[in-house]
């Protein structure tokens, strides 16, 4: 398999990030692996501090509807899917990287 199929399989995958690594580019790799954990747990913490209001608010008024709990976390956590989104640019932009660049620095 070729050098540029394994690091991109390793950064779709695996971690975003890590196949820059494996393709000896460590700076950016691990600079991308860092950006996915903040992204990834960043938007785990918004969407758990939606989640904790919506719970307290369906304990003491007895809302329960799916839908109502979904557009709750819709309009009180946009932060949170603006994290997702910025995870889901950064994978593709490690995949592509990953596949396209040859890991030498060209002047």
């Amino acid at each position: 398999m070729k050098v540029n199929i394994k690091a991109a399989l390793l950064s779709a995958l695996v971690l975003p990030g890590l196949g820059q690594l494996y393709r000896g580019s460590k700076v950016k790799g691990g600079v991308m692996i860092l950006l996915v954990n903040v992204f990834l747990l960043g938007a785990l913490f918004l969407a758990m501090q939606g989640m904790g209001k919506i719970m307290l608010s369906a304990k003491f008024s007895g809302i329960s509807g799916v839908e109502k709990v979904l557009e709750t976390m819709r309009n009180d956590t946009p932060a949170a899917r603006w994290l997702l989104a910025a995870f889901f640019g950064l994978w593709l932009y490690g995949v592509v990287d990953a596949l396209l660049n040859d890991g030498s620095c060209k002047r």
